[in-house]
């Protein structure tokens, strides 16, 4: 899968650029890439597509402030359905001439409005969950602060059903039309009414208990399920339980729970694998022994360590690790890493002993005959 490229760079343009420099990098653009202008070049319509999609989010402030807090990876997936950004038809001569505000009118036409039920704002909460939650899976629940439609007014805002009537500035629509002139050019925009907030009402008997808003800030309480497997940054796409849309017309959005997993205390996670760093004493490396500890899974590893083993060597335990999420592949493995555990004092009994030891359990070559056999077998001697 091609990775999609910045759609600042697609228009050439810095993030701080103004709406007239996004307009006309676009247009330059688009008559530059134009298949009508390229027939030859077979990727001109592609790259056509990618100027129209960029303008499309960059000339839109709400989905220009959704791209520039998340980038691609927008929570709910791309604003243009499950089959991408498709492109528009767009005439040559529409570039050049009197037409171009037909342009934008496809893109951010009053069909947007026409009939299409509006739906409100997702939102993003962060919840942690322990290691063992990541084995065992989770039943959960969490207390939020959101935008909720007011129960004694059902969202409507006002106080009893005769106190709203329709805004005069959109004629009730809740969108409002207006034409912009850059040079020659003529630009028809599109917009949620400011006047009705894009309700297509206005209250004049307000809800004692919203002030005619509708909606208003109050605690809930959302329950949901953690599965198996889960990593820190993944997200659980809680459907309806967003923001209500505007005037209480249409779907709430979705809420969105970004995941993060505390460390454990030995523990470290390679997706479904774990690792683990093993203090072992010389006397164990060197003679061998079982290491039981208490794991995730409800039953103690039996860690197996092989006579005359080294700081650094790894025992492999297989499908003792972490289940796969949304895979039937089972369980990752744990792999434990040896490492050489160093007494912190040493009494001096025991210093004599080693070193009436140091003979028997130190190799025979003096460590300056060491040094030269490995370097002459590195010359190949």
């Amino acid at each position: 899968m091609v990775e999609k490229r910045d759609y600042y760079e697609v228009l050439e343009i810095s993030k701080d650029a103004s709406d007239s420099e996004i307009k006309k990098s676009f247009r330059s653009l688009a008559r530059k890439y134009h298949p009508d202008k390229n027939p030859d070049d077979s990727g001109a319509e592609n790259k056509f597509k990618e100027i129209q999609e960029a303008y499309a989010i960059l000339s839109n402030p709400e989905e220009k402030r959704k791209y520039d807090t998340y980038g691609h990876n927008r929570p709910g997936g791309s604003p243009f359905g499950p089959g991408g950004f498709q492109g528009v038809n767009i005439n040559i001569d529409d570039l050049f001439g009197g037409g171009f505000e037909s342009i934008f009118g496809q893109i951010f036409g009053s069909s947007r409005s026409n009939g299409r039920r509006k739906k409100g704002g997702d939102l993003l909460v962060r919840h942690t969950i322990s290691f063992q939650s990541v084995y065992d899976g989770l039943d959960d629940e969490l207390e939020i602060e959101a935008l909720t439609s007011c129960m004694k007014c059902n969202g409507s805002g006002s106080k009893d059903s005769d106190g709203t009537r329709s805004c005069p500035s959109c004629n009730g629509r809740g969108r409002v039309q207006r034409i912009e002139r850059v040079g020659p050019f003529a630009q028809q925009v599109v917009s949620d009414c400011p006047s009705c907030n894009a309700s297509g009402t206005i209250v004049t008997n307000p809800c004692n208990s919203c002030n005619g808003e509708g909606s208003s800030y109050q605690n809930k309480k959302i329950k949901f399920s953690v599965p198996p497997g889960i990593a820190t940054g993944n997200r659980i796409k809680i459907t309806g339980q967003g923001e209500p849309p505007r005037g209480n017309v249409g779907e709430n959005g979705n809420l969105y729970i970004e995941i993060e997993v505390l460390n454990h205390p030995w523990f470290e996670r390679d997706d479904a694998d774990i690792l683990m760093a093993l203090p072992v004493n010389y006397t164990d490396l060197l003679l061998g022994t079982t290491v039981v500890i208490s794991h995730i899974d409800g039953k103690d590893l039996q860690i197996k360590i092989p006579p005359n083993s080294k700081p650094g060597d790894t025992i492999a335990l297989p499908r003792r690790g972490l289940p796969h999420m949304r895979s039937s592949r089972g369980r990752g493995s744990v792999t434990v890493l040896l490492k050489l555990d160093m007494p912190k004092k040493v009494s001096r009994s025991l210093k004599n002993k080693l070193k009436e030891l140091k003979p028997d359990i130190s190799n025979s070559d003096s460590l300056e005959e060491s040094i030269i056999q490995e370097a002459n077998k590195r010359r190949g001697k």
